[in-house]
């Protein structure tokens, strides 16, 4: 009796597990007969960055803990390449599926690569062209490497046939991020978030945490005082990510924000309050990739404090717009008169790509079709 494919789904970082959810419960449903494994790097290894995704997405434990969080990129790195070859050597999967763009993206793909394993990258192709994000490292390396590259639009493949990767390897699945919040619609509309914490009226919701804007303290002090006045003509619900908080907190900066009524501070938010108040808000204000995305679907207008986006798809055909400090404040005076609901879903995001990733996987997994060989 022939095994089943074995299948290592790897998160790290937070938005990670809003990715592979879906996936694995769409693995799960599917008579596909996939073994499938969770392996969580532990790059964000505390509750309200990781374990709370896990609840709320009933994810079950991870079968594997590396506990590589902390430290300089190199060293996070390092120390998750170590881990996983570890597991790889005792569990050797037929597929590694990694997904998003952070460190432990990267350093699973190295470590399976140098041990033969075939990798599939979930959301490849996205490109800022920005190579000072520590990201667009990390996407480009994975690309670069992976066997089987599932993009959530267009322009990713063509990002992707630009850069030389063959046709064969580069499959349009569209947006997980969109299966996500589908799979939990229900908890979200059930959580009422903002009528829970006192928003009867008109609010914002802001996530700050790129080291753009918030390592260097003047740039930090500039902001803050945007915030401020922007909280002074609506409130503004600001999660603050361990990243930020910390450099509020160095600078001496954070006592200003709380001292603001209309700015509601809070720790980072589970999935389902996070978009429980995003559904709600008038618009948003972030650095994310992810909330980019979100609101797009949703239609809700974004501002996105970056240079670049590497989801420039949200900035054509969704509600998406980039930002700079010093117009922000003109940017959400034009929001707040502009309609509440603005652009359009792009195709393929309809809350079904992880069936068309299961597909995919059958398609390649079979013993007729082996993985594209690899240049």
């Amino acid at each position: 009796m022939m095994a089943k494919p074995r299948i290592h789904l790897v998160a790290g970082a937070r938005p990670n597990f809003m990715k592979i959810a879906p996936l694995w419960h769409a693995l799960a449903r599917a008579n596909t007969g996939f073994d499938t494994a969770i392996v969580h790097t532990g790059q964000h290894y505390d509750d309200e960055m990781s374990d709370v995704f896990l609840r709320q997405f009933k994810l079950p434990k991870p079968d594997y803990a590396l506990g590589c969080g902390g430290g300089s990129h190199a060293e996070q790195t390092a120390a998750v390449m170590t881990a996983y070859e570890r597991v790889c050597r005792s569990d050797r999967p037929d597929w590694v599926v990694v997904v998003g763009d952070v460190n432990s993206t990267m350093a699973t793909t190295l470590a399976a690569k140098k041990l033969l394993l075939r990798v599939a990258h979930l959301e490849a192709g996205l490109r800022s062209f920005d190579r000072t994000m520590p990201e667009e490292i990390n996407r480009v390396v994975t690309d670069a490497l992976a066997d089987l590259l599932w993009t959530p639009s267009p322009d990713g493949d063509a990002n992707l046939k630009r850069e030389g990767v063959p046709p064969e390897r580069i499959e349009l699945v569209g947006n997980i991020m969109i299966d996500a919040f589908e799979m939990l619609r229900e908890d979200i509309a059930a959580a009422q978030w903002p009528a829970r914490h006192g928003l009867e009226r008109e609010f914002a919701v802001a996530t700050l945490h790129r080291p753009s804007n918030v390592d260097d303290r003047d740039r930090l002090a500039a902001l803050v005082g945007t915030l401020l006045r922007i909280a002074r003509r609506l409130p503004v619900v600001l999660p603050l990510h361990p990243r930020t908080r910390r450099r509020l907190e160095e600078t001496g900066l954070l006592g200003s924000l709380k001292s603001e009524e209309g700015l509601r501070l809070t720790p980072p938010l589970g999935y389902v309050e996070f978009m429980s108040a995003l559904t709600a808000a008038r618009f948003a204000l972030t650095d994310s990739g992810g909330v980019q995305e979100e609101s797009t679907y949703l239609g809700i207008p974004c501002l996105t404090l970056r240079d670049n986006t590497e989801r420039p798809i949200t900035l054509s055909q969704g509600s998406n717009r980039l930002t700079k400090l010093e117009s922000l404040e003109g940017d959400v005076a034009q929001v707040l008169t502009a309609p509440r609901r603005i652009g359009t879903r792009p195709a393929l995001w309809d809350g079904a790509t992880a069936p068309r990733v299961v597909a995919s996987l059958v398609a390649h997994s079979s013993p007729s079709q082996p993985s594209a060989p690899h240049r």
